[in-house]
């Protein structure tokens, strides 16, 4: 069924005034773009280890697209190891599709990427291998400039899911709490939305209007029991190691926690998310090797800040710098940042002497680089025990 977004009459938005809402030129935009590819086949790219706010948004793009007769699949090239991410797929039936190398693209007509903008996804390269063009880009994250799309819609809000939020109060799919699906997806949103903004914390005034629109339809004892999901005993582990590692200055907290096997990388902004909440502290990072099995190994971190004059996007790609394609190891947005960085030459598992000495190595560099940026020299030379 084709949908036009002017031949829809809003009635059941009330979080609006009394006024007929103004649909946003965005909205507008997106909606007339959808109807002229309406028939085609997507496939929607979100990060290796997508959070919720991935997920939900990409389940939103998903049911929008299809009231625009066009067939999407929602594809990661990763993990999904986070507990709550795990019970939110699996108890609000998302289906997800897991990129493997025997992967048909050429039946997809057109990319969308979706909270990333082609960096924190290796679908890029292989996307661009099979000459799938992009053509939407949705994201909260400062710009990157890695792609270009024929639309973006780049925000400086607490969530993608806000401005997918948007898109259904513009009327590109009207929510109707005697669907079950529609019921699930406002579930996704507010999930999403809650964990991107630290439960609402650090929210913005269009995400706290989404979140109202989305409280009308939310299953509440659905979403409740995603929330209440425990953490594995790997993560804890993980955590546990961060705490004996960190070293604080300055009200920042390092930690390395050596190497981790490629389905325990969501550990690494868990742990960061830890010792932010130790006292003192206002900024915390925390990074560790991680290897995907048959590929490169990366070194991976997390940084996560209360401070509100620290920007993580400029101070990791200050800290870090670039590649040689010039591309940076690092990004963020408000209050949050990630990055991945190559190992290259040394790369690969050895005896147990030479593991040490690599994760010294490389330890005592991305260290070194974070604390130069804070302004302050490390506590613990390379050769220490």
């Amino acid at each position: 069924m084709q949908t036009n977004i002017k031949d829809i009459k809003r009635k059941d938005d009330k979080v609006d005034s009394a006024a007929e809402r103004t649909i946003t030129p965005k909205s507008e935009e997106l909606s007339t773009l959808l109807h002229k590819h309406s028939g085609e086949r997507h496939i929607v790219a979100i990060q290796n280890f997508p959070d919720p706010d991935a997920i939900s948004s990409a389940l939103a793009h998903q049911m929008i697209s299809h009231e625009f007769g066009i067939e999407t699949d929602i594809v990661y090239d990763g993990f999904i190891s986070h507990q709550e991410n795990l019970a939110m797929v699996r108890l609000l039936e998302i289906d997800l599709l897991r990129y493997h190398p025997k992967m048909d693209l050429s039946i997809y007509k057109h990319s969308i990427f979706i909270d990333n903008q082609g960096n924190t996804t290796t679908l890029t390269a292989k996307l661009r291998e099979a000459g799938i063009k992009p053509l939407i880009i949705v994201d909260h994250h400062e710009r990157q400039n890695i792609l270009e799309a024929q639309f973006t819609d780049i925000r400086k809000v607490g969530a993608t899911a806000t401005i997918y939020t948007d898109y259904l109060r513009d009327g590109l799919l009207q929510l109707d709490k005697s669907r079950p699906a529609h019921t699930k997806l406002a579930t996704a949103l507010m999930h999403g939305l809650r964990s991107e903004t630290a439960g609402l914390i650090r929210a913005r005034e269009k995400d706290f209007l989404a979140a109202a629109y989305l409280s009308s339809y939310v299953d509440q004892p659905l979403l409740a029991e995603i929330l209440n999901v425990k953490r594995s005993h790997r993560t804890i582990d993980i955590i546990k190691v961060a705490l004996e590692n960190r070293i604080i200055k300055q009200n920042f907290s390092v930690a390395g926690v050596g190497f981790l096997r490629y389905e325990d990388r969501d550990s690494i902004p868990q742990a960061a998310d830890f010792l932010l909440s130790e006292e003192n502290v206002h900024t915390a990072v925390v990074y560790g090797i991680v290897q995907k099995e048959g590929e490169r190994e990366v070194i991976v971190g997390s940084l996560r800040t209360t401070k509100v004059t620290l920007n993580p996007d400029s101070f990791l790609k200050s800290a870090l710098g670039k590649d040689w394609q010039g591309n940076y190891y690092g990004g963020g947005k408000y209050e949050a940042g990630g990055f991945e960085i190559p190992i290259g030459f040394l790369s690969g598992t050895y005896d147990e002497d030479f593991m040490k000495m690599k994760w010294k190595i490389y330890d005592s560099q991305v260290r070194r680089r974070l604390f130069e940026e804070i302004g302050v020299e490390t506590e613990r030379p390379i050769d220490d025990d």
